[in-house]
């Protein structure tokens, strides 16, 4: 018997705990002499006031949707993938190859290219640490986070020696193409006479991250494929019995972790910055963690996650830029929503589990009493 309600461990367990980290963050705003009522009210108006500020948080929303459906993904089988952030990064690399490689007349035919070639090399540089999991027990946290040294490492390298142009002191690719630039938010609005902001970053690939959610909840919960991944993470033993592999899920599972994570690149790379930069990432691989633990891992709560730390990010740069507050005290917010829906989110979870058992207990009692008065008639 469950011990509490379906939606109360999808909404209510996040939604108090996330309450929880902004009173913390409420209280050190306040201790250092700052009004924590002001501060919300900015970074409220600041990501959600204009269509300047949804675009910003659209735009790290979906960032931070594709590295929680990678880490989501690998979770269902059991696998704790850090690499998401050196797997984007591999694959910033390979849409910067694709869109460089060719004069592209249109984005309609680089866009296409361009996901095959980041989701490709986000796959292969999951590859190899899902076959020394799945061959050799090494184990995911270890391998993937070394592999996210040596992408930042190959990404310099790529940049400095091979793909900066000559000339140019700035470690970063050339501009791509004309034909290889998205359409923002504001151009595919615009049509519509629906007004945007032609500053935001917010492109296409919005609805991309939109329809990969779905993707992943076809995946996961109306095929094969999705089943084993499942029943791997719940029991290898149970698996094995069923004549489930669990070398080929472990690899197959990282496979589609990594290239949902290079797809992200998509996005910060071609959509935003137009060429391959340094740490053009940003840290959005760990946030997927959070966002997907938030989410509990499914991709509808994983797209909601999203916009959450979306509007901290973007509510967070407008409080540094408008109050006295520094930009650390930001990612004290961010880390304490982080620590308090994944580290101590049993902390949250045990109380209102056991407010859901006594209040069943309670109602059973009733029952029960209401059952042996005697009616009217007798």
């Amino acid at each position: 018997m469950e011990r509490m309600p379906r939606w109360a461990d999808v909404f209510l367990v996040p939604l108090i705990s996330v309450m929880i980290a902004f009173a913390i963050s409420a209280g050190v705003i306040w201790a250092i002499g700052q009004d924590p009522v002001e501060a919300v009210r900015l970074m409220v108006s600041g990501a959600f006031g204009s269509t300047y500020g949804w675009g910003y948080t659209l735009y790290y929303a979906t960032n931070f949707m594709f590295t929680g459906l990678a880490f989501a993904v690998a979770f269902h089988a059991r696998l704790f993938n850090i690499g998401a952030e050196g797997q984007a990064t591999v694959g910033g690399l390979g849409v910067a190859l694709v869109c460089l490689s060719l004069p592209w007349p249109h984005w309609t035919l680089a866009l296409p290219v361009a996901m095959l070639g980041g989701a490709l090399f986000g796959a292969l540089w999951a590859l190899i640490p899902a076959y020394l999991q799945a061959k050799r027990g090494s184990h995911i946290v270890i391998t993937t986070i070394m592999f996210n040294f040596i992408a930042a490492a190959l990404l310099n390298y790529m940049l400095v020696n091979v793909l900066k142009p000559v000339g140019e002191m700035e470690p970063a690719s050339a501009s791509f193409p004309e034909g290889a630039h998205l359409p923002t938010l504001h151009q595919i609005l615009a049509p519509f006479g629906i007004e945007f902001s032609s500053a935001a970053p917010v492109n296409i690939t919005l609805f991309i991250a939109l329809l990969a959610c779905v993707a992943v909840w076809v995946l996961m919960w109306r095929t094969r494929l999705g089943y084993e991944i499942r029943a791997l993470g719940h029991s290898e033993s149970a698996a094995l019995y069923a004549g489930i592999s669990p070398v080929k899920i472990v690899v197959v599972a990282m496979l589609i972790s990594g290239g949902l994570s290079g797809l992200m690149a998509i996005n910060n790379v071609m959509g935003e910055a137009e060429r391959l930069v340094l740490n053009s990432v940003e840290g959005a691989g760990f946030i997927g963690i959070a966002v997907a633990l938030m989410g509990r891992n499914h991709p509808f709560g994983v797209a909601l996650a999203a916009i959450l730390f979306g509007f901290l990010y973007q509510g967070g740069a407008e409080i540094a830029l408008w109050m006295s507050i520094p930009r650390e005290l930001v990612v004290v917010i961010q880390a304490l929503v982080i620590l308090f829906t994944g580290a101590l989110d049993n902390m949250v979870r045990m109380p209102i589990e056991s407010a859901f058992m006594a209040a069943r207990r309670r109602r059973k009692r009733r029952e029960a009493m209401q059952a042996r008065q005697p009616s009217p008639g007798e």
